[in-house]
């Protein structure tokens, strides 16, 4: 829809019907679980909307020399959003309840508000589509001087987008799936599988665990700064490969490490927070690539197809490495210490198979003007 009708108005109706989600939430009656899982349905509708076209705005709108450091920050702020959520939750639900925090997720209504008052829309956008004057206008709304006519191009021709353009170039498909599904299997499911390591193998009690683990999210947190302000220097394919290696690394050394036991548990925390460094760091890297490749005309769509990717790793991956890694209960697994190594040399050849897509199927958009 974002293709279609353009990125503000999807951000600030995505935004509203999250927002207004969360809000109802609270004058559910207790008990009324059907209402609470429309409800969330909602919620993540409205999220996926408001996000998905947010981030091809930012990509579309910021200039070509500070793209790849300007859009990378994207995940940053993401990350921030969810440590507030968790921040907000851990300290005043004692005082709001439940309720009062549902009522509290309608704030999003004033950042709607100021989206649609203030946001511009994307000239880049505009011009795809064929709005040439509105494209024009916007442009010098934005650099406060006319644009000469000749600087703008024609418009291109204003064929309708379908969802199957997303594959009329299958390298830069299999490879939007590659990056993003093997990525997020890995840190969902180091996320997922490590306390119970922990726990199971180590002996760490649920407390401890979590403990390490903010450790872990911090380490993550900060590599995706870093990666930020490193990319520049780097580009895009490099610093992937450079990523993904690193990780892959990591992830192989926890699984070489495992026969020593609740010996390695320090290790193991060590290496699982370098891995974070490193693949939330290439996430920060990642997320903008598939839309600046597609270009303007299928920039949303490009988004959501990594957004699929992406949860293809969130849920399906887990879900294998369970299987594979001999968990008879797949929702709580509970881990041994002879499925700590094929577990995580899953994990390193996942991010072995993110190196080699950024080798041989992606290119290189550091410094280069998106269609």
């Amino acid at each position: 829809m974002s293709d279609r009708w353009g990125r503000r108005l999807l951000i600030v109706s995505g935004t509203c019907i999250c927002a207004i989600s969360s809000g109802l939430i609270g004058f559910l009656p207790d008990g009324h679980w059907q209402g609470l899982v429309a409800l969330r349905i909602l919620v993540g509708f409205g999220l996926a909307a408001a996000a998905t076209p947010s981030l091809a705005l930012i990509v579309e709108s910021t200039p070509t020399r500070h793209r790849t450091t300007i859009t990378s920050l994207f995940m940053v702020f993401s990350s921030l959003g969810i440590l507030l959520a968790a921040t907000s939750a851990g300290l005043l639900l004692g005082t709001l309840g439940w309720r009062g925090l549902s009522f509290l997720g309608a704030a999003p209504l004033i950042p709607a508000l100021l989206a649609y008052w203030f946001v511009p829309e994307s000239a880049r956008w505009l011009h795809a589509a064929g709005r040439q004057d509105q494209a024009r206008a916007e442009i010098t709304r934005q650099i406060g001087r006319e644009l000469p006519t000749a600087v703008l191009k024609a418009a291109p021709a204003t064929r309708k987008v379908r969802l199957r353009d997303l594959y009329a170039t299958p390298r830069l498909f299999w490879q939007t799936m590659i990056l993003n599904a093997c990525s997020l299997t890995v840190v969902f499911g180091y996320y997922l599988w490590g306390p119970s390591i922990l726990a199971d193998v180590h002996g760490a009690t649920a407390q401890t665990a979590a403990r390490y683990f903010m450790i872990i999210a911090l380490s993550g947190a900060v590599g995706r700064v870093v990666v930020a302000l490193i990319a520049p220097r780097l580009g895009r394919r490099r610093c992937g490969v450079v990523c993904a290696l690193a990780a892959a690394a990591s992830l192989a050394a926890i699984a070489l490490s495992a026969h020593l036991g609740p010996a390695s548990g320090p290790t193991m925390i060590a290496l699982i927070a370098m891995t974070a460094f490193f693949c939330e760091g290439g996430l920060a890297n990642l997320a903008p690539f598939a839309i600046e490749q597609y270009g303007a005309r299928l920039g949303a769509r490009a988004a959501g197809l990594a957004q699929a990717a992406s949860g293809i790793g969130r849920i399906v991956g887990p879900l294998i490495l369970a299987l594979l890694a001999g968990a008879s209960n797949i929702v709580a697994p509970a881990m041994t210490q002879a499925a700590v190594a094929p577990t995580f040399l899953v994990f390193a050849a996942c991010m072995i198979a993110v190196a080699l897509a950024f080798l041989f199927l992606a290119k290189e958009m550091h410094g280069r003007r998106m269609d």
